[in-house]
């Protein structure tokens, strides 16, 4: 009896920690893949048809900056928006679409700021919102509109940054 008494409080805790809820981050790492790494560059390639999976995606890409720093490499990360992708940045730019998917649309600001904070560059290729009709005057100020989504890609690559393509 005294046994299991004096066992007691390492049962409870034993019993509590699910109920705490475990992240993935905090039980697995990627040290195989960042062994003597202290900086990883990166260009995230975004193209989507929906303003569900756009949400769910720029939500993940915040993680991945986050998951960086937790074990001890600094990101330099990029994101890099093309085609129908442009038209789920901003209410204003498209409000028809921002009135129908407005949880997604929500998720999806912040996501941009909460990348910005982190000093993530956002560039919306110009030549999409252009062919999506999506006024660049009314994108988030986080974001820069670049002339040509895939010359940017190339121009980042060449800088050193690896391709994340997201589509």
């Amino acid at each position: 009896m005294r046994k299991l008494i004096s066992g007691l409080p390492l049962l409870v805790w034993l019993c509590m920690v699910p109920l705490q809820g475990v992240h993935a981050e905090q039980k697995y790492n990627d040290s195989a893949a960042l062994k003597g790494i202290e900086k990883a560059k990166g260009v995230f390639l975004i193209d989507f048809k929906t303003a569900k999976t756009t949400a769910f995606y720029m939500d993940l890409i915040v993680g991945t900056y986050d998951g960086f720093k937790r074990q001890g490499v600094e990101p330099e990360i990029v994101v890099v928006v093309i085609g129908p992708t442009v038209q789920f940045l901003s209410k204003d730019a498209k409000p028809e679409l921002a009135f129908e998917y407005e949880e997604s649309f929500d998720s999806i600001q912040k996501s941009i700021k909460a990348l910005a904070q982190r000093n993530v560059r956002i560039e919306i290729c110009a030549i999409a919102t252009d062919v999506f009709d999506v006024d660049n005057e009314k994108l988030p100020k986080e974001l820069e509109v670049v002339a040509d989504g895939f010359i940017s890609l190339i121009g980042w690559q060449t800088q050193g940054y690896k391709l994340v393509p997201v589509f």
